[in-house]
């Protein structure tokens, strides 16, 4: 366990200014980030096909297709998204053999008369178009406020789908079994749940829960050498965290945290530590705001490959973290706030890394060596 604490002091009243084809330089590459595509409305994930085709989702409920630096017009076929605060139509995730059956999974926001809940559906993609809709999972209890869906997606090398989710602003939430807010989820693709998940046989239980005590996960990703499940959970004012996720654990929000709340700081629950509840691998104070998570894989930066990669909103953070097993060694951050808020970071099939910009006005840029 790692328990750094960053000493960056960083400003609430932060200005971002735009700057595209911009060169920099860091401790392992030397790196330029052009644009890729402009006119997107809070972007909030990205994916890429099979044949060089980037998916993009807008927060407001439309997915995009970016073919050469041109937007599409918004695929058909979505389900209804009910846009609000910060849900939306939210990740999206290319099924593994995606190449043969054209099948994508997504997530997002939807309304019932009980209120708004993350969902998760599967399609399979058609030209523009999404045919096949599924819905494989809905978070319940729904509930009426705009806050903390999650909502991030991965298939681990067993081709399980794991869903994150946030505690929708209800901090006890968390610690309820029942209930699926504030844990992460696994299922199968086709909607059932596994067998050996740890709370199957439990009679009040959501079966569909893997761990809990999350506040509000938004980034995961699988190891490429373990396989193993790690995130990035978004905390309150301080305390974001990177954990390693094992079945059944308790992640001790809002028991322990080392964050605080916000503008007047004060505590939150019991401490930092308690008997049963997970510690994060690494954790930031101050928060980062972190979003998204990746491990390099690619060839284009080999100094980068198996350092993981988080995204920052408040302060327009790229944090590239290296890593030895379970342990983080170094912390550099090699943009800050030269582009805005960046909601998601992925590598390409070419090897590149790309980002996208949580504005009005967002665009996709893309990291490529100098």
């Amino acid at each position: 366990m790692n328990k750094v604490i960053t000493s960056l002091i960083l400003s609430l009243c932060f200005t971002f200014t735009i700057n595209a084809d911009q060169s920099y330089s860091s401790e392992k590459h030397s790196f330029t980030v052009e644009t890729v595509v402009e006119g997107l409305e809070n972007p909030w994930s990205v994916d890429f096909l099979p044949d060089g085709r980037i998916l993009v989702t807008e927060r407001p409920g439309r997915l995009r297709i970016v073919d050469n630096g041109q937007l599409s017009e918004p695929v058909k076929g979505l389900p209804k998204v009910k846009a609000k605060g910060q849900g939306g139509l939210l990740d999206i995730a290319l099924d593994p053999s995606f190449a043969d059956n054209q099948i994508l999974y997504f997530s997002y926001s939807a309304a019932d008369k009980t209120g708004i809940g993350t969902e998760v559906a599967s399609a399979k993609l058609v030209e523009n178009e999404l045919t096949q809709v599924k819905v494989l999972f809905k978070a319940l209890p729904k509930s009426r406020g705009g806050n903390h869906f999650g909502s991030r997606l991965l298939i681990d090398k067993e081709g399980k789908l794991f869903i994150t989710l946030g505690e929708r602003g209800t901090k006890e939430r968390a610690q309820d079994i029942d209930d699926h807010a504030g844990s992460l989820i696994r299922i199968n693709t086709d909607g059932t749940i596994p067998k050996d998940n740890p709370f199957i046989n439990n009679p009040v239980a959501k079966p569909e829960i893997y761990t809990y005590g999350n506040r509000n996960i938004q980034g995961i990703a699988m190891h490429p050498d373990t396989g193993e499940v790690w995130t990035i959970e978004h905390g309150p004012q301080g305390g974001d965290e990177l954990n390693l996720m094992k079945p059944g654990v308790n992640y001790g929000w809002p028991i322990i945290t080392y964050g605080v709340n916000y503008v007047i700081g004060t505590k939150i629950g019991e401490g930092t530590e308690k008997t049963g509840m997970a510690q994060p691998i690494h954790y930031w104070v101050p928060s980062i705001a972190s979003s998204s998570l990746l491990f390099y894989t690619g060839a284009q930066f080999s100094e980068w490959q198996g350092n993981a990669f988080i995204s920052s909103l408040v302060f327009g953070q790229l944090v590239r973290l290296e890593m030895k097993g379970n342990k983080v060694l170094k912390e550099e951050r090699l943009l800050s706030g030269d582009f805005g808020r960046i909601r998601e970071v992925q590598q390409g099939r070419d090897g590149y890394l790309y980002f996208i910009t949580d504005d009005t006005r967002g665009k996709l840029y893309r990291i490529t060596p100098r």
